[in-house]
């Protein structure tokens, strides 16, 4: 049986170039007016910059020498500046990083330079240099220990939990997929949709390796899966609802049978 092929969806520039002028370094002068003039202010104190870079120091550092910055100095940079809203990535987060204040260099281990000597910001390259071969495997438990630090334990009212998958902006097509207890917007971990695969293998690691013993797991239609489902109840504690679409032909008709058999079971019966 010949399967239709996706649609795809292509975009075209009104203006050639278009990407790379928005992606470059200078703005038109047409532009440039609605750019922000100075990068967002960095809002942590330098104690609780501290207190963050001590949860990231146990990352992995791929260099044989430490050098001038560590790489939970420059996790905690990216951290405050994601909080900050800026998202574009290193060239953003070097600006972010020059904008702190003496004190707040100084609660990052940054290094001193010159005659008067003054603390020295990461530079765009040593974001990407250092930050790049991170494994977000070693990342995840680090910031998910943070979070928990700062906002305490999940509540046992936030059992809702839904899993849920997005393009990264900026990111070339990559997808990553999430879980949040839905309540309170509480993170709960990600995992990295793989190359030409799908949501579902993605959001299967993610349900092994969050707390979700006593939780609601909802998801949409793509996931109502046999290899899901005993994840969440026999591995995890939880229970799951999901979706049933017509595409799901022989799931469809279980389930429109299930009140026909089972009418006890349902309220009201019977």
């Amino acid at each position: 049986m010949a399967h239709e092929r996706p649609k795809q969806l292509w975009v075209r520039e009104l203006r050639p170039g278009a990407r790379t002028i928005l992606r470059g370094r200078n703005l038109p002068a047409a532009l440039q007016k609605l750019a922000p003039v100075h990068p967002p202010e960095c809002l942590e104190s330098p104690e609780q910059l501290e207190c963050m870079d001590g949860f990231f120091a146990g990352l992995p550092d791929w260099r044989q020498r430490h050098g001038d910055y560590s790489v939970s100095s420059l996790v905690t940079v990216a951290v405050c500046a994601m909080l900050s809203k800026v998202c574009w990535g290193q060239r953003d987060w070097a600006a972010f990083a020059r904008g702190l204040s003496s004190q707040q260099m100084a609660a990052l281990d940054f290094p001193r330079r010159g005659n008067p000597r003054r603390y020295s910001a990461p530079s765009e390259t040593t974001f990407f240099r250092l930050l790049s071969p991170l494994n977000s495997q070693a990342r995840q438990p680090a910031l998910l220990d943070w979070q928990n630090q700062v906002l305490g334990p999940r509540a046992s009212d936030d059992d809702l939990v839904a899993a849920d998958g997005k393009e990264l902006r900026h990111s070339q097509g990559v997808e990553i997929v999430s879980l949040y207890a839905v309540k309170r917007g509480r993170w709960l971990g990600s995992e990295l949709v793989a190359e030409g695969a799908n949501e579902i293998p993605a959001v299967q690691a993610a349900l092994r390796q969050a707390s979700l013993e006593g939780s609601l797991v909802v998801a949409d239609a793509m996931h109502t899966q046999v290899e899901t489902a005993p994840i969440i109840v026999q591995e995890k504690g939880a229970d799951y609802l999901r979706t049933v679409k017509g595409n799901q032909k022989t799931v469809a008709d279980n389930v429109q049978q299930l009140p026909k058999g089972l009418q006890h079971a349902f309220s009201p019966s019977a």
